[in-house]
């Protein structure tokens, strides 16, 4: 098995799983069915084709960076006829839940053909590509490559180099990082409405799946954390201030 990698950043994110009516929550992390609609729609499939293929991926998430939960309310306008004929506008106050400064690592595995072309599909993708939601674009580049070195997902997200920002390295200094993904038979784990069975819009159709999480240490903090001495020779320097123009590090 090969693994592709994605990073999965942006100002806001939104990943809902049963969000109905004036409500819409987000999960702490990117769900399945919202990343299998990205790359469906980066590969240019119309909502009616079959996404067999992308179901099969296994899947998992890691957090780089734990988000901000923000509260957005909003108002939507329509126009409703009365008894005396007249319209009149309705205006329902809607809840809409984000993750500001929020940063995942998702890894999918599969055969390499099937991962190389949603690599590329992803590097130049054919429709606008958002996280969770349309008014949330990502920042680019979202893939992070196929790796042959990891023999499947939980090895990539247990091992790959930690993708935070610079400013989140200094303030947080390497925290344990906290990992959910498709759950093995036996281990303990919740569920998820968040395998699409369809996109259609006749009408969407999602199932439940099997999420086991638990906490790694982070792969890039130093083995003597006492001095910063004799830790990963690869790991990159940490924040220096000059991509955080508000200075609020």
């Amino acid at each position: 098995m090969s693994v592709l990698l994605l990073q999965l950043a942006g100002p806001l994110q939104s990943w809902g799983d049963s969000s109905r009516f004036i409500r819409r929550e987000t999960k702490r992390e990117p769900t399945k069915s919202g990343v299998i609609g990205m790359l469906a729609s980066a590969q240019g499939r119309a909502r009616e084709e079959s996404i067999e293929d992308l179901l099969k991926l296994s899947f998992g998430v890691r957090v780089e960076q734990e988000g901000r939960l923000l509260c957005d309310l909003q108002t939507e306008k329509s126009l409703t006829r009365t008894k005396t004929g007249k319209f009149e506008k309705v205006m329902p106050l809607t809840n809409r839940y984000y993750l500001a400064d929020a940063r995942f690592l998702v890894a999918l595995g599969a055969d390499v053909s099937l991962l190389e072309s949603l690599d590329q599909a992803l590097r130049s993708p054919r429709w606008p590509l958002y996280l969770g939601r349309r008014s949330c674009p990502p920042e680019f580049p979202i893939s992070l490559g196929v790796h042959e070195e990891y023999e499947n997902v939980r090895q990539a997200l247990e091992r790959e180099r930690w993708h935070a920002s610079g400013w989140y390295r200094k303030r947080y200094h390497f925290p344990d990082l906290n990992i959910a993904c498709d759950s093995d038979e036996g281990e303990t784990a919740s569920s998820q409405a968040d395998i699409p069975l369809s996109f259609s819009q006749n009408g969407r159709k999602y199932a439940g799946r099997a999420v086991h999480r638990y906490q790694i240490a982070n792969p890039d903090k130093p083995l003597n954390d006492e001095d910063g001495h004799n830790g990963r020779s690869d790991m990159p320097p940490l924040f220096t201030g000059e991509d955080d123009p508000l200075g609020f590090a």
